[in-house]
């Protein structure tokens, strides 16, 4: 049986995959938190034993899977946006918790996008151009944000976390596609953050952190259709009236 010409088996191997990077996520986290190495003798010897299993986790990442495998096919964008995953997800959890991204998770996705680009720009040049764009467009606009912020304000408006980031995920998604990612991670962070402010559960002196913004905004650019999410944020931001 084949569901958009990928059999059936593929889409189980790939969940099961994702069950797996799951529950290795929930010992790398803790690690990458704390600045420790992840793979170690304490792997097998604390983790293994007395594993925990995170079913919300584990099956958030064979879902995302599933939907990769289904949108993108037998592709080098699978395996790209396969291997992207748990770091974006982890990026997620650990700027949520401790207000951190982790360099070295900043780092292996721009290692990741480096081979990515080269890769792709093998056989069209164009490729590598976009995606150096990109890097250079989203760790510039979030930069002058930073500079701009803190001259004003005295005080970091958004931390150097996200500026690495934003350059290291744009290295992957290109120029158009990264300017598209910040507009939706503005665009929800505003939202989020006055639905807090406006319940109290924030205080406006407190920090809210902005790189899981950034994540939704890059999962929704992965997995929607390109003209699709351009169509909806023109919708928005022209208050409905835009119409093709």
């Amino acid at each position: 049986m084949y569901i958009n010409n990928i059999h059936i088996l593929l889409y189980f191997f790939i969940g099961l995959l994702g069950l797996a990077v799951g529950q290795i996520m929930n010992w790398a986290n803790t690690r990458l938190e704390n600045h420790e190495k992840v793979f170690g003798k304490e792997f097998f010897k604390t983790y293994l034993p007395h594993m925990k299993i995170n079913f919300t986790l584990n099956a958030i990442i064979a879902c995302l899977y599933v939907v990769i495998l289904y949108l993108c096919g037998m592709t080098l964008n699978t395996l790209v946006y396969v291997a992207l995953t748990p770091m974006l997800l982890a990026v997620f959890i650990i700027d949520y918790r401790k207000q951190i991204i982790p360099n070295r998770l900043t780092l292996t996705i721009f290692e990741l996008g480096l081979i990515y680009t080269f890769i792709s720009g093998i056989s069209d040049l164009s490729i590598f151009v976009n995606n150096m764009l990109g890097l250079v467009t989203g760790a510039g606009i979030f930069l002058i944000i930073t500079l701009i912020g803190g001259a004003i304000a005295g005080k970091e408006a958004m931390g150097f976390g996200d500026v690495k980031l934003m350059g290291a995920i744009g290295l992957i998604f290109g120029f158009s596609n990264i300017i598209m990612i910040a507009v939706i991670a503005f665009l929800l962070g505003a939202i989020i953050s006055i639905i807090l402010l406006a319940s109290k559960k924030k205080k406006s002196n407190e920090y809210i952190p902005f790189g899981p913004f950034i994540i939704l905004g890059t999962f929704l650019v992965m997995l929607m259709p390109h003209n699709l999410m351009l169509f909806i944020l023109l919708k928005i931001f022209t208050l409905g009236m835009f119409s093709l």
